[in-house]
This record gives C-alpha cells, sequence and structure tokens, in this order.
C-alpha cells in the first residue's frame, strides 16, 4: 500500500489541497450572483419606470397586480441573487485580504448581512403580495396586513436599516478596499463602489438598473483576478496574523 505525501504548500496550509475548487466556486459566485442583480433591477424599472414608491402597500400592490409574472421571476432572481453574493463577498474578501484587511473585512460583513436583509425583504414582500393578488379578495385588507407587517418593531423595523446600511456603506467599503488593495484593478473598485454611489444620488428606477451593471463588471474583473491566482503565496499571512492586523 502506497501513502501520498503531502507537498510543502500542502504540509504548510491542510486545505491548500482544495484551494482550486474553492478558488473556483467562489469566482463563480462572484460572476453569476451581480448579473442576477441586473436582471431584478431591470425588471423593477421596467415594470416601475417613474419611480413610485413600492414599499407603500397600496402601490405594492398595485404593480404586483399589474406585472404578476414579471415580479414573481424578478424576485426569484434578486433571493437567488443575494444568496449567491455571500459566497461573491466573501471571494472579494480573500482577493483584498492582504492589502486591505480590515477595510475588506467591515465592508464585506456589511455587504454580507444587507443581502441577508434583503433576501428577507423581498421574500416577504413580493411573493406576499404575489399570493395576496392570485387569491383575491379584499383589497383593502391586505394593504392592511402588510401595514402592520411594515409597522412591526421586533421584525420588519430594523431589517430594512440594515439593508439599507450594508446595501450603501458595506458595498462601497468593499468597493473602496479593492482599490486600495490594487489586486483586481482599481476598475473593479469602482465598479462596485458605483453601486452605492449611483443609489445615493439616483433619481430613476432605471439608473439604479445601470448601478447593478457597473457593480456586475466590478465583481466580474475581480473574478478573473481570484481565477489567475494560482495556489497560495509566500507573502500571505497565517490565520493569526491575519487576525492582528
Amino acid at each position: 500500500m502506497t501513502t501520498s505525501v503531502p507537498s510543502a504548500d500542502e504540509a504548510r496550509d491542510p486545505f491548500a489541497r482544495t484551494a482550486s475548487t474553492r478558488r473556483v466556486g467562489l469566482a463563480l459566485a462572484m460572476l453569476v450572483a451581480p448579473w442576477l442583480i441586473v436582471v431584478a433591477e431591470t425588471a423593477h424599472a421596467l415594470t416601475n419606470p417613474h419611480g413610485k414608491d413600492d414599499i407603500d402597500p397600496a402601490v405594492g400592490l398595485a404593480l404586483t397586480a399589474d406585472h404578476l409574472t414579471v415580479t414573481r421571476w424578478a424576485s426569484l432572481a434578486a433571493m437567488l441573487g443575494a444568496l449567491l453574493l455571500v459566497p461573491a463577498v466573501l471571494g472579494v474578501m480573500r482577493l483584498v485580504r492582504t492589502r486591505a484587511a480590515r477595510l475588506g473585512l467591515v465592508g464585506g460583513v456589511l455587504t454580507a448581512t444587507g443581502y441577508v436583509c434583503y433576501f428577507a425583504l423581498v421574500f416577504q414582500g413580493a411573493f406576499t403580495s404575489a399570493a395576496m393578488v392570485t387569491v383575491g379578495g379584499s383589497r383593502s385588507q391586505d394593504i392592511d396586513v402588510l401595514q402592520v407587517f411594515n409597522d412591526d418593531r421586533l421584525g420588519a423595523m430594523w431589517v430594512g436599516p440594515l439593508f439599507v446600511l450594508g446595501n450603501i456603506v458595506g458595498t462601497f467599503l468593499l468597493g473602496l478596499a479593492m482599490v486600495r488593495a490594487r489586486t483586481a484593478g482599481r476598475l473593479a473598485g469602482y465598479g462596485v463602489m458605483a453601486w452605492a454611489v449611483l443609489h445615493v444620488l439616483s433619481f430613476s428606477p432605471f439608473v439604479e438598473a445601470v448601478a447593478a451593471v457597473a457593480q456586475a463588471v466590478g465583481f466580474a474583473l475581480a473574478a478573473v483576478a481570484l481565477l489567475r491566482g494560482a495556489g497560495p503565496t509566500h507573502d500571505v499571512p497565517e490565520p493569526y496574523e491575519l487576525l492582528r492586523r
């Protein structure tokens, strides 16, 4: 019986054997997730071109009733994108960990948290409204139910602000970390930062769709950089050294 002798990298890092698989998986999430958000934002712009306040239950129900099928598929894309953006953010954090570790950590945690909240908001808002529209019945009662949920301080009241914090501040910091690290080129970082800046300055849902495209391009450039990084490098500090930075 023969036993395989671990390489020098595997002896130093027991996870080196699966490093390539993990890198490819993170890069795929970075490539796919933001484009799902692009689909969701584009559908939102097409179904609500005038930027009506769809957080208002009456407006949200009316828009869902007018575009039921598009709303359901766009919401599914948004939820899948939110799920995949968590490993996508981990990929970016891995890319910036040696040159902008602290900034990448703060921005990454905030961004991931924001998209977890985004998943919850989309699931509650779009699919609940779609179910109400499908079943029919009293529209005023449906509006009252949604309004009670929006006013629930124990649950929904903190999810929205946390989503905004992660979606705007977290994404901006994550992009800034990419600019400072320069491991994927500054254009990648500026693309991610554009998501936050254009959302703050947005005057139209179509601007937000453009912001989503800019973010997707930034993540794609970062994914290519991550894929090009072959194997462990000697300048990567040990895990405990990273925590002290």
